[in-house]
C-alpha cells in the first residue's frame, strides 16, 4: 500500500483526514497480511459513490431479468430473449455487457439443462416442455458494470429438476449468511459446498464469481469450493457475485470446441445456477443485483 500521511487526504476520496477514516482500517488489514492471508488492495473497494453507480446500472440489470421472466415461455427460441434482452436493455438507456466481449456474439447468455453456462443464444435453441434454463443477464450504465442471473423452469418440469433448481438457489442465501467484514471469502464457498453436498449435489471447480463495478470481471476470482479461513478477506467496499454453478452428477465440466464458450457438464446431467451481486458493507452486506 502506498504510504499515506496522517493528516493527508484518505485514499477512499471522502475529504476525510486519513487518520480518522481509514487508518486503522489499513492498520488492520496490515496485520492480517502478515499473518499470511490475502487482503484486497485499495484499488479492490468501492467509494460510495462508485456502489451508486453500481445500483443504477443494477436497476436495469433487475428491470431486464424481470422482462424476461414476463415473456419466457415453452416454444420461444433463446435467441428470441436475447433480443429481449437487447431491446429491453437499451431501451433503458444501457449497454448488454456481453456483447462483444472478448468476441462473444450476443447480449446474454442462456444456458439449457445439462450446459452449465456461457451458452449462446441460437434461432435453432428452442425451449421445450420440462426445460430448466440460466439466463445470465450483464449491464454497463455510465461505465458502472452490473452482473446477476435466475434460472427458469419451464412447463411440466421434473421433481429432480426443480429440487436442483431449489438447492442451487438456497446456496446463494446459505452463502450471503458467511458474508460480512473480516470473514473470509473461504467461508462463504465452504458454507455453500457443505449445503450443495449434503443434498447430493456438486460444486463447479474450474469456474467462480469475480469482482464486478468498474469493469465486467475484476478480482478477486470467487470459488465455491474452497475451505473456510481461507481465500481473500472480505472488507466493507469489496463488491463481488456468488453464482455457484450446482450440478446434479458430478462436477466435471467441458467447453464446446465448435464456439468455444459453451460449458456443458461432462456426465450430461442437469446443472443450476442463481447470481447475485452483493457489497460487503460495515455490518455485513448489501445485495446490489439479482
Amino acid at each position: 500500500m502506498k504510504k499515506i500521511g496522517r493528516n493527508d487526504p484518505c485514499w477512499c476520496q471522502s475529504g476525510r483526514k486519513y487518520k480518522v477514516c481509514h487508518m486503522a482500517f489499513d492498520e488492520k488489514l496490515q496485520k492480517y497480511a502478515l499473518e499470511g492471508h490475502m487482503v484486497p488492495d485499495h484499488d479492490m473497494l468501492k467509494t460510495r459513490e462508485q456502489i451508486e453507480g453500481i445500483k443504477e446500472s443494477s436497476k436495469i440489470n433487475i428491470a431486464v431479468l424481470d422482462h424476461v421472466a414476463e415473456n419466457i415461455c415453452v416454444g420461444m427460441s433463446t435467441e428470441e430473449i436475447d433480443r429481449l434482452v437487447y431491446e429491453k436493455t437499451t431501451g433503458l438507456g444501457g449497454i448488454p455487457a456481453p456483447l462483444d466481449y472478448d468476441g462473444f456474439p450476443k447480449s446474454v447468455c442462456t444456458s439449457i439443462n445439462s450446459q452449465v453456462c456461457h451458452g449462446i443464444p441460437s434461432a435453432d435453441d428452442i425451449l421445450k416442455d420440462g426445460d430448466i434454463v440460466n439466463v445470465d443477464v450483464s449491464t454497463i450504465y455510465n461505465g458502472y458494470f452490473s452482473d446477476s442471473s435466475r434460472m427458469f423452469m419451464l412447463g411440466n418440469v421434473s421433481e429432480d429438476a426443480k429440487r436442483l433448481v431449489e438447492t442451487a438457489h438456497k446456496c446463494i442465501d446459505v452463502g450471503l449468511e458467511q458474508v460480512k467484514p473480516w470473514n473470509f471469502l473461504g467461508d462463504m464457498a465452504q458454507a455453500i459446498n457443505d449445503y450443495a453436498m449434503s443434498n447430493g449435489y456438486s460444486i463447479v471447480r474450474e469456474i467462480g464469481g469475480h469482482g464486478v463495478g468498474l469493469e465486467f470481471h475484476e478480482e478477486p476470482f470467487v470459488s465455491y469450493v474452497t475451505q473456510k479461513g481461507t481465500e481473500m478477506l472480505m472488507v466493507p467496499g469489496m463488491v463481488f457475485t456468488i453464482e455457484p454453478m450446482v450440478n446434479m452428477g458430478k462436477p466435471d465440466i467441458y467447453i464446446d470446441d465448435d464456439n468455444g464458450w459453451t460449458v456443458y457438464t461432462e456426465d450430461g446431467l442437469l446443472s443450476a445456477q442463481w447470481e447475485v451481486t452483493v457489497a460487503v458493507t460495515e455490518d455485513g452486506y448489501e445485495v446490489l443485483t439479482w
